[in-house]
């Protein structure tokens, strides 16, 4: 066995390799550029050496860099994990040349199918069901569309050395292939250096399903199950479970067989997934093979109990798969979400910065639910502009699908992150949402229930009993801790009984609150004649300045993210995000008198929507242009957004010039008029 490998990566992919190896008893070294010097990685791991500036094409892709890195070390191997080189022949034939071991699979595995005209060339040859397209290098937009009504509407454009969904756009019509033809083309020249695109059919209600395998360098090859990844963001992953709501055994087996079948055809090794697009009735079709560790590994993990990590080593070590596929069993029901460091709020635009809280749920398992986190932050650590806004990936693990829904949205409840936005408003929503507990999903799942993008969900229901008695009983808590320090509170438990009135989704709730510090409590709601509708026993151990409320309500354990304003808490619960006000009888009276704030009109600004670099600006001052037209582009996180007109209007004022560097909210152009 290897003594030390080197983890070419950063991140939480780097953590959690370290972590295995760590298990396996071997030595790690960690590669960082300057903006990674105190990542969490280059701290976990044994050694580590700077390898460049901030820019991945600076470091984390300077191949020779990193073969130096691992002589000057004496690792004996290297693991890419997932992004930048992992599937990058021309670094395994260097590393083969340099006789250190590369953690993944023989080079022309990797040219096969990291190719994605080439590979579904492969794997129609090596009779796997393949969507139907044109795999041929298209020269122009006019060619684009013109194969695109042979293949017949709506077709799929994607770039040909491709993934993680760049370069990649759905057309329905001509001028759509036209213009997703030329945009296609540049993000993946931007990405991948290369701007091939090829085009598919693009299959109606798809779902987007995909098969782990683990292969031997002796010509064992073995299917883990599958892993449902159909809730996705423009053709990012968002959630991913294991097994599939959808998949029968008979079409699982099958699936299995085609993906261990290509493997073997390549003479596969190490872990790898066959990604399939499978229809309405069943019928699936290959879309692409990634040759290499997938983000949402752990799923498989939980439900099979296999370290892939593991397995990848001893594979590159040259020993034989121990596992026979007889012996795979799948158990129970896991669940990833991907926490990102955007704004759902502003249409999941990226946001950066330093994390000044960071408190994910506690991992491990009790009473047959288990919690994973897989991290590379810290709180106080920095989301950088130049590499993924990945900042965990939060897994849950139960005995059937309900189970697991469940314990993941407790555990959202439970995250808390401060100094950045982030996505876990959006992804507790989802695990309210009906369609996803019924796991009737399609890869347009995010587009067809949030057509106008995400919004908070109001309070309501049994949630909003929660927050009002959370809310309540922190407020009382307050008020008995500042008696308690005055010496104005003496006496038994629950003498104190105090109505309240609580502003909550503009609704004003009633409730009575009785309790001591060192007690548990209760909340009586009353309806709108001041009678008890219902009486909430809570148990808490809280204590003032937990970002997060954790505790029972009449039994039912719950968590509540409470951070104080004026006159209340600002809370978030289950999708739910809203501020409550807490207030005495008459302190309410006269907030009903209150006026409202008037939030200022910036209508007739276009606003950067989240910090980045103005790449282009597509008009001029004193142009009249229409509703959806292109008016400037900006880079953040390695996406090109174009910021269109919202409605037609006139260009008063250019207030940025491309080059310049926006921070959120600055103000890009003026408009003289707006018309509706």
């Amino acid at each position: 066995m290897f003594d030390k490998i080197l983890i070419a990566n950063r991140g939480e992919i780097a953590c959690r390799v370290i972590k295995t190896a760590r298990a396996m008893g071997i030595k790690t070294v960690a590669v960082y550029s300057e903006a990674d010097r105190d990542a969490l990685h280059v701290e976990m791991a044994d050694e580590a050496i700077l390898i460049g500036p901030p820019p991945a094409s600076e470091s984390y892709l300077l191949k020779d860099k990193i073969i130096a890195a691992a002589k000057e070390t004496g690792a004996q191997a290297i693991h890419p994990g997932y992004g930048f080189l992992s599937e990058n022949a021309d670094f395994a034939r260097a590393l083969a040349k340099a006789k250190i071991a590369f953690i993944g699979p023989n080079v022309k595995a990797i040219e096969v199918m990291g190719d994605k005209i080439e590979s579904k060339k492969f794997a129609d040859e090596a009779k796997v069901n393949t969507v139907p397209g044109y795999l041929g290098v298209i020269r122009d937009a006019k060619e684009a569309v013109k194969i695109a009504g042979e293949i017949g509407y709506p077709v799929m454009i994607k770039a040909s050395a491709g993934g993680g969904g760049k370069g990649m756009r759905i057309a329905r019509s001509r001028d759509e292939v036209a213009e997703g033809f030329t945009s296609s083309m540049s993000e993946a020249k931007s990405s991948f250096g290369d701007d091939r695109v090829f085009i598919e059919k693009f299959i109606e209600d798809p779902r987007h399903i995909e098969i782990q395998i683990l292969a031997d360098k002796h010509g064992n090859a073995v299917y883990l199950g599958e892993r449902e990844c159909s809730i996705q963001r423009r053709n990012q992953k968002v959630l991913e479970e294991a097994p599939s709501p959808f998949l029968d055994d008979k079409t699982r087996a099958e699936m299995g067989e085609q993906a261990v079948a290509l493997a073997s055809a390549v003479d596969y090794e190490s872990a790898g997934t066959v990604e399939f697009i499978v229809d309405k009735d069943r019928n699936f079709f290959f879309l692409e093979m990634n040759t290499r560790l997938q983000v949402e590994h752990p799923v498989t993990e939980l439900i099979t109990g296999v370290d892939l990590v593991e397995q990848m080593i001893r594979v590159a070590n040259g020993e034989k798969l121990a596992l026979k596929q007889d012996n795979i069993e799948l158990n129970g029901w896991a669940i990833e979400s991907r926490v990102y460091a955007e704004d759902p709020f502003r249409n999941f635009l990226p946001s950066t910065g330093r994390l000044v809280a960071y408190r994910p749920p506690g991992e491990g398992s009790e009473n047959g639910l288990t919690i994973r986190n897989d991290t590379g932050v810290y709180e106080g650590g920095e989301i950088s502009i130049y590499y993924d806004p990945m900042i965990a990936k939060l897994v849950t693990h139960a005995s059937s699908r309900d189970a697991a829904i469940d314990h993941m949205a407790r555990a959202l409840d439970a995250f808390h992150i401060a100094g950045i936005q982030h996505n876990i408003p959006f992804l507790a929503a989802i695990m309210q949402h009906p369609r996803w507990r019924k796991g009737d999903l399609t890869t347009g799942f995010i587009d067809e229930e949030y057509p106008d993008g995400f919004s908070a969900l109001a309070p309501d229901g049994a949630a909003k009993d929660v927050l009002a008695a959370v809310a309540v009983l922190i407020d009382h808590l307050g008020n008995l801790r500042r008696r308690e320090i005055d010496d104005q509170m003496s006496g038994p438990a629950f003498r104190f009984a105090e109505e309240r009135v609580v502003s909550l989704g503009g609704e004003f709730l009633h409730a009575r609150i009785a309790g001591r510090l060192d007690d548990d409590c209760e909340v009586t709601l009353l309806d709108a004649k001041g009678e008890e509708r219902e009486i909430i026993r809570i148990e808490s151990d809280w204590w003032f300045g937990e970002p997060v409320w954790s505790g029972k309500l009449n039994g039912v354990a719950a968590s509540v993210q409470a951070t104080p304003i004026l006159n209340g808490f600002d809370l978030a619960y289950r999708g739910i995000h809203a501020p409550a006000y807490v207030y005495t009888l008459r302190e309410a009276e006269l907030a009903a008198l209150m006026p409202e704030k008037v939030v200022p009109d910036t209508s007739k600004m276009l606003l950067c929507p989240m910090p980045g670099l103005v790449v282009s600006i597509d008009v001029e001052e004193g142009q009249a242009v229409k509703a959806g037209q292109p008016l400037c582009m900006v880079e953040a996180m390695k996406m090109e957004n174009i910021l269109r007109a919202e409605r037609d209007c006139t260009v008063e004022k250019i207030l940025a010039k491309p080059g310049d560097s926006l921070a959120v909210d600055a103000v890009i152009m003026e408009f003289a008029q707006v018309m509706s």
